[in-house]
């Protein structure tokens, strides 16, 4: 399970935007966030608030990519219908969500947020907020900080 200070593992995700290998965003602060369903409430919330905040994320050097164990097919209209300019990825084998140790026994992922230095490692691990949505504006002070 990754944790703070570890260094992110080298996985190849299968986004909207194409494959993406971890390794890939290094030199780039990352905030990798993971949901349990596309266009559920709280799926859907904090979405569109990380959507709000993309600009600023780019403008503080960020990458957001979000991730669920939903079809690449689900993630393309979910990010369609809400204007997610970001990538979503399908953890569809579920490889990545148990290498972050966001794998819920119910088989989808848990609501867990990791904000990545530019250097690969975990610099943060945002869960358990009561708000969906809060996790982006969590992220952000924790981008804007590193």
């Amino acid at each position: 399970m990754v944790q703070v200070g570890d260094p992110v593992p080298d996985l190849e995700l299968e986004t909207t935007a194409g494959k993406i290998r971890l390794s890939q965003l290094r030199g780039r602060k990352v905030v990798l966030y993971f949901f349990p369903k596309a266009f559920t409430t709280g799926c859907t919330r904090e979405l569109k608030r990380f959507a709000e905040l993309y600009e600023e994320f780019r403008k503080a050097g960020a990458e957001v990519i979000g991730v669920s164990v939903d079809s690449l097919e689900t993630q393309r209209r979910f990010a369609e219908k809400h204007g997610a300019r970001f990538p979503l990825a399908s953890d569809a084998r579920k490889e990545v969500s148990r290498a972050f140790g966001a794998l819920r026994a119910t088989g989808t992922a848990e609501r867990v947020t990791f904000v990545i230095g530019p250097d690969g490692v975990v610099r943060q691990v945002i869960r358990g907020l009561k708000k969906a949505e809060e996790h982006a504006d969590r992220a952000l002070e924790a981008i804007k900080a590193l």
